[in-house]
């Protein structure tokens, strides 16, 4: 098994290969390092920034953003719950999320990647935290479960309360009897496990 070359061996290689190596080579060399610097840099975003416009939204809270470079970001929005596709409400969280976003720029907020690879975020529009709008027009849950320790103690507070004012007010899920999605979720896996 050969050993694994050293920073310095490497440096070393790549310095005889531009100083003493055919043009074509130098080239070839040069193009086959930009290339993997691309590649690099197209990992998918954590702990910064996405700048982009939205190209699809899946639902609720899951949208896909297309930064400068051409890049996708697969974001799920941070610190809420909207209603899946199939669950009631699903559709008017998914289009009232839409007609705020789709084809418009956007700034995402990236705290951390979850374990489906997407980018887990606060979206930003003109200065409007749109997860936060998402709980003002009653078509998302704060997600305590999820909040506690990660998202800051004001916002943690303005989150909740609007959650509880669009409740209070009876406006989107809270119009009728609604059920959180992850209570949804395990209900739907235990029933595809016993149906097994």
């Amino acid at each position: 098994m050969r050993a694994r070359r050293q920073p310095r061996q490497l440096l070393s290689a790549l310095a005889t290969l531009f100083f003493t190596a055919p043009l074509h080579r130098k080239i070839a060399a040069a193009l086959f390092i930009l290339v993997a610097v691309f590649v690099l840099w197209q990992e998918p975003a954590q702990n910064g920034e996405v700048h982009g416009r939205v190209t699809q939204v899946a639902d609720g809270d899951t949208l896909t953003v297309m930064d400068g470079t051409g890049q996708a970001h697969k974001i799920r929005l941070a610190f809420i719950d909207a209603p899946e596709r199939a669950q009631a409400g699903g559709s008017a969280a998914r289009d009232a999320l839409k007609s705020w976003v789709s084809g418009r720029e956007v700034r995402v907020r990236v705290l951390e990647q979850d374990q489906y690879g997407r980018s887990v975020g606060q979206l930003w529009l003109d200065g409007r935290d749109i997860n936060l709008a998402l709980l003002d027009s009653g078509q998302a849950w704060h997600y305590p479960q999820y909040a506690k320790g990660k998202q800051s103690a004001a916002d943690y507070a303005r989150y909740q309360m609007a959650e509880a004012q669009a409740r209070h007010a009876h406006i989107g899920l809270w119009r009728h009897q609604a059920e959180p999605p992850w209570r949804w979720r395990a209900r739907q896996r235990a029933a595809n496990q016993a149906g097994s």
